[in-house]
């Protein structure tokens, strides 16, 4: 291989299937782009305690975590991007007043406003982690923060993004959505990387199916959307390959010929 490559793998939907279990295919292919000498990161909405165990077990240390708010190289951090804190006191004390819930996340672990509350017990119950948030309403108080969890409904999210220009908020499921620095997503991460690295963009690839892949799909030259991805997606990437249950990232690395 005369030049450098990266590729960029999304974790839900996209390394891992519906049952958030990864594909042999999957798994197999990921080592073999390893073995031929090829860069590969992950790109994810999680936050890096969030996919400690799949790190190891595909041998990855440089990611873009939290949408692109906290991105490592090679196991030193590269990137960070917090939040800005007096708009996440402003936002916290509008969402007490609704009665939504909202989660702090910093590089190192998680913390809810409110004890309990079933948004919250649903929506991060479909990640299947063993790690949960637990309850401390001033966790976000003197540290950095790189994604908040708005716990609301479809369309309730309309009130806060009329508020707070500060913020990005991106819906990831029917309960809750990401709250992120404005601008920010996994297009700006992967930049940091690419960028020190020295890729050129036709050297770059990404796969991704969520709405928060859309800019990062949109940016690098070889992308790819997953077939069980959302529409919008798909319309952003520039090759879709089959669901992920159906060996989807082989198939999308044979298409984009990383792999025969």
């Amino acid at each position: 291989m005369a030049e450098k490559s990266i590729v960029f793998f999304d974790i839900d939907g996209t390394l891992l299937d519906h049952q958030k279990n990864m594909p042999t295919t999957t798994k197999e292919a990921i080592f073999t782009l390893k073995d031929q000498g090829h860069e590969v990161a992950i790109a994810t909405g999680r936050a890096p305690f969030m996919f400690t165990d799949l790190r190891k077990e595909l041998g990855i240390e440089t990611f873009v975590s939290y949408n692109g708010q906290y991105v490592v190289f090679r196991g030193e951090v590269l990137f960070k991007n917090p939040l800005n804190n007096a708009a996440l006191q402003s936002i916290t004390d509008m969402s007490v007043a609704n009665n939504h819930p909202i989660v702090y996340m910093d590089h190192e672990d998680m913390k809810a406003n409110v004890p309990h509350h079933d948004f919250i017990v649903e929506s991060i119950g479909t990640l299947k982690l063993e790690h949960f948030p637990t309850h401390d309403p001033d966790y976000f108080k003197g540290r950095d923060i790189y994604q908040s969890l708005l716990f609301c409904e479809e369309n309730e999210e309309a009130s806060y993004e009329k508020e707070y220009n500060e913020f990005d908020f991106v819906r990831w499921h029917p309960l809750s959505v990401d709250v992120i620095p404005a601008g920010g997503s996994k297009a700006i991460g992967i930049e940091k990387i690419t960028q020190k690295l020295g890729v050129v963009k036709e050297n770059q690839y990404a796969f991704g199916d969520g709405l928060n892949d859309i800019e990062m799909l949109r940016h690098i030259t070889n992308s790819v959307a997953m077939g069980n991805a959302h529409p919008l997606a798909k319309e952003a990437a520039k090759h879709v390959t089959n669901d992920v249950s159906d060996d989807g990232i082989l198939h999308g690395l044979k298409m984009v010929g990383l792999l025969k």
